[in-house]
């Protein structure tokens, strides 16, 4: 396992979730300057500074219960609510997505592209704030000061550790369904033809060396694909042409996105038990939590301001019926975490929670916009 994975695990998951909800924001026609202000507040609080000297610290990827806790902060750092089943929704597409792109990265190295091209996205959403911009700008340098030393096999390590995070999810998204990339058990398909590796030849030709390694022998060979030959490398520098598309914004055309639990899925819901089983790494957990939470800097809706509830679903009805008929296993309520009573420990748990606390504006007409920070409630 690579310790230098959740930086990128989690500047991609959080590309992905600003994508999917600039999206709905667009289609429940929320009015310009409350958008605006949304994507501005919740990309502000991911690029904190204190946030990011957490997030780049060489650590190893906990449960997907706690990473999880930690973009339900991110989602509600603004005036917008997003009830569970709806939040539920947005991780799903959210990890799909990433998962999708690090099984078709060309090369290990590619990941750093894909995170690239997630980041240039999120500074053209953005709205006149150069201080924005600039956090996002740091976070590409470190970026660039972390990965650029590493080797292929550091590359394939962190590959490797992000699909063995991702591998028992398998979601069914309409987008995947319908362009034929995912089949119906929730499983991607992957691609035989297309650019091969920057670096590498379009297979069809095996060569044969002697002991002084001088080539004695070609034999060419047909294959099933139609391989080409990239044009150039993506460029890993600030600015530049990333090349690969891998971490673009996929909802740029709008259309409906639906997500389905496989049946793999709720099979493997049976062995997921997280809440109920003893967390052996559960002060671990905690201390991360602690940490990469107590980071956040939490904005609450001023008097003059007020909130909306923003739904991931076509109609309520469907988000109730979600609500209802998603496996309690693989549903994300509360983390319980085993830990030692350390009073230190406990004391400064509760004075971080008692900071993140945020006033929720609720609409007296409507009981559906609850507060996923109530999820804090059973640590």
């Amino acid at each position: 396992m690579s310790a230098r994975t959740l930086p990128l695990l989690f500047l991609n998951l959080g590309g992905e979730m600003l994508y999917i909800l600039d999206q709905r924001l667009r289609a429940q026609s929320i009015p310009g300057e409350k958008a605006r202000k949304v994507m501005n507040d919740i990309i502000t609080t991911m690029f904190n500074k204190k946030f990011m000297e957490e997030l780049f610290k060489p650590q190893e990827l906990y449960s997907k219960k706690a990473l999880r806790t930690v973009y339900d902060r991110l989602a509600h750092a603004s005036i917008m609510r997003l009830n569970q089943a709806s939040m539920d929704k947005l991780y799903d597409l959210m990890t799909m997505a990433f998962k999708y792109q690090v099984l078709l990265c060309p090369r290990p190295k590619d990941i750093l592209l894909v995170t690239f091209n997630h980041l240039d996205t999120i500074k053209d959403f953005i709205c006149d704030s150069p201080g924005i911009l600039n956090q996002v700008d740091e976070t590409f340098r470190q970026l660039i000061e972390t990965y650029s030393c590493l080797s292929a096999g550091e590359f394939q390590l962190i590959r490797q550790t992000l699909l063995i995070f991702f591998q028992d999810m398998h979601i069914r998204v309409s987008i995947f369904l319908k362009d034929k990339v995912q089949n119906s058990n929730g499983r991607f398909v992957l691609p035989i033809s297309g650019p091969v590796p920057w670096g590498t030849e379009v297979p069809g030709l095996i060569r044969v060396f002697n002991h002084n390694g001088d080539e004695v022998k070609r034999t060419e060979f047909t294959t099933d694909g139609n391989y080409v030959t990239p044009q150039r490398e993506g460029s890993f520098d600030l600015y530049g042409d990333r090349v690969l598309k891998l971490g673009t914004n996929m909802y740029s055309v709008s259309r409906p996105v639906e997500t389905h639990m496989s049946g793999s899925s709720k099979n493997l819901a049976s062995h997921a038990k997280e809440n109920t089983v003893p967390n052996p790494l559960a002060k671990e957990e905690m201390d991360f939590l602690a940490r990469l939470l107590g980071g956040l800097e939490v904005k609450t809706p001023g008097g003059s301001e007020t909130g909306f509830r923003l739904n991931l679903f076509t109609t309520d009805e469907e988000e109730e019926h979600a609500a209802l008929t998603r496996p309690e296993e693989l549903s994300y309520k509360v983390i319980n975490i085993e830990a030692t009573q350390e009073p230190g420990r406990r004391a400064e748990l509760s004075r971080i929670l008692g900071e993140l606390e945020v006033a929720e504006p609720r609409p007296a007409s409507s009981g559906k916009g609850e507060d996923l920070l109530a999820l804090m409630d059973g640590l």
